[in-house]
């Protein structure tokens, strides 16, 4: 699949992703990508962010891929049931232990336990091993969970703009290989 044959949905988390935030990079350079926005970035409230990624896949006109980050994961993978339209595939990048009582801020376990069923679609899943959102560990579990390719991104904070991946070019390649072979 090429790009332009998707609507690829950028699916950021908590705070959004700003304007050096790879996703916010991707969006810009391809034309078939669009944001789900959220009415309230820093205050999410599970329903209503799903309801905006399960809006937006039901308005899809081609094969939709999913590009999720942190936060932006759950909201996905709780739409599922609710998606009309074809999901071709999702690349999920640094997914929090929405499950880990400790995870701060405290209100962001109101979006687990994730799902634990095989993904209906093809999906990778890229974690770091220093996120202070989620352990490799629990990302590796729920990719093996979901049926998903697992890509270890070695010590990357939690793979965003902070953590140096503005451009991201490794992203960028995975990214790249994973829709030519959808």
């Amino acid at each position: 699949m090429k790009a332009k044959d998707a609507d690829i949905l950028i699916i950021p988390g908590y705070t959004n992703s700003g304007p050096d935030h790879w996703q916010s990079r991707w969006q810009a350079r391809i034309a078939s990508a669009r944001r789900v926005e959220q009415a309230e970035w820093t205050k999410p409230v599970r329903e209503d962010w799903v309801e905006k990624v399960v809006e937006a896949v039901n308005e899809a006109v081609r094969p939709v891929v999913l590009v999720a980050h942190s936060l932006g994961i759950a909201c996905a993978v709780h739409g599922i049931p609710r998606f009309r339209r074809k999901v071709a595939g999702a690349f999920f990048v640094a997914p929090p232990d929405v499950a880990n009582p400790n995870i701060r801020p405290k209100h962001l376990m109101t979006f687990g336990p994730y799902p634990r069923e095989p993904l209906p679609f093809p999906s990778v899943v890229v974690a770091s091993r220093n996120d202070h959102f989620g352990s490799f560990e629990a990302a590796e579990d729920i990719a093996a969970a979901w049926g998903s390719l697992f890509l270890d991104a070695g010590e990357a904070g939690h793979i965003n703009a902070e953590a140096g991946f503005g451009p991201w070019p490794e992203g960028t390649l995975a990214f790249a290989r994973f829709l030519s072979r959808l």
